[in-house]
């Protein structure tokens, strides 16, 4: 095996396991009262304007937090990039591990801005419907 394949196979046992990989299905800490499971069900149901809504608002928060976390682990990247290793380092080292929480955090928030990107759309949609 690779051992970039490997190290992302490690990564991707090792976020399973985590309590990190729960904080895809957890809601937004911030204003928002919906639970991921509220939110699925109202995605089932939506065919109104302010459904849609929010629906997309829920997800503007979920944006918002993982694009926090993704700045502070770019921060981190950044710190632990000057730290010096020497030949000998052990895998994973610290600036990888940092690496991955960046990626793994802008990826959600990448995913989270499209989903309500999609869904205000969703809502412009049946706003014009209902004209």
């Amino acid at each position: 095996m690779k051992p970039l394949v490997a190290s992302v196979a490690v990564f991707a046992v090792c976020l399973m396991a985590s309590p990190l990989s729960r904080a895809v299905t957890r809601p937004p800490s911030g204003n928002s009262h919906h639970t991921a499971a509220q939110v699925q069900r109202m995605i089932r149901k939506a065919h109104t304007p302010d459904e849609y809504r929010a629906i997309a608002r829920y997800y503007d928060e979920l944006q918002r937090e993982f694009s926090d976390k993704a700045a502070d682990q770019m921060a981190e990247w950044a710190r632990r990039s000057q730290e010096t290793t020497g030949p000998a380092a052990k895998y994973p080292r610290p600036i990888d591990a940092a690496r991955n929480l960046y990626e793994f955090y802008a990826h959600h928030a990448d995913d989270a801005a499209f989903q309500a990107d999609k869904y205000y759309r969703f809502a412009a949609g049946a706003a014009a419907a209902d004209k």
